[in-house]
């Protein structure tokens, strides 16, 4: 069975908004999370990186939009796309001025970057119905076009006993798992975006 293979990950750019961005000509996954849901750990656990994405250890300290060229391999062919890592939401210690500015930017890229085709919400397994969450799936699904994938993907659930892992699937059907500590679960999320982006799904024959 040919699965989708990333084989390589760059850094591209970071921006502060949708007008400094890099061109909209490919195809982008974008990775949206609260505070501490793993979300640099993902992205460096997708990639096979360890350093690709920073984390930061003060909440709210990385306001920037970053950009990865990512390059997957499949039937002996390069498939070429970007993983976009966006500020994480729901902060305490933003100051009400900057976090104004922020939001707005984080809006204004997602709701108008028209390259965007997948949406991965990083959700904390451990507090699955958190109201944060379920605001920013609200919103997104508001104005999310017809061309757009969004996925729920759960974080940590290495955390959580079989009882509370049977919950989640009930409460949250189709929903992938992973856990970042374990290197659990990526390819899931690869066979997804391949999935979406270039319309091969193969390896669910």
């Amino acid at each position: 069975m040919l699965i989708p293979r990333l084989v390589d990950a760059n850094f591209m750019k970071s921006a502060q908004s949708l007008a400094d961005s890099v061109e909209d000509t490919v195809s982008e996954v974008v990775f949206l999370g609260r505070s501490n849901v793993g979300k640099s750990s993902t992205i460096n656990g997708l990639t096979a990186r360890k350093n690709l994405a920073k984390s930061s250890a003060t909440p709210g300290k990385t306001q920037l939009i970053n950009f990865f060229d990512i390059r997957y391999i499949y039937d002996e062919k390069d498939w070429g796309i970007r993983f976009v890592d966006l500020p994480g939401f729901g902060y305490a210690k933003v100051s009400k001025d900057l976090k104004g500015v922020w939001q707005k930017n984080l809006v204004e890229f997602i709701k108008h970057r028209v390259s965007i085709r997948v949406f991965v919400h990083l959700r904390d397994a451990r507090h699955p119905n958190a109201e944060i969450d379920k605001g920013v799936n609200e919103y997104v699904k508001k104005f999310i076009r017809g061309d757009q994938l969004y996925l729920d993907v759960f974080t940590k659930i290495d955390k959580l006993n079989m009882k509370e892992k049977r919950a989640l699937k009930k409460a949250f059907p189709g929903c992938i798992t992973i856990s970042n500590s374990k290197r659990d679960g990526y390819d899931k999320i690869h066979q997804k975006i391949f999935e979406h982006i270039f319309g091969i799904n193969e390896w669910s024959n």
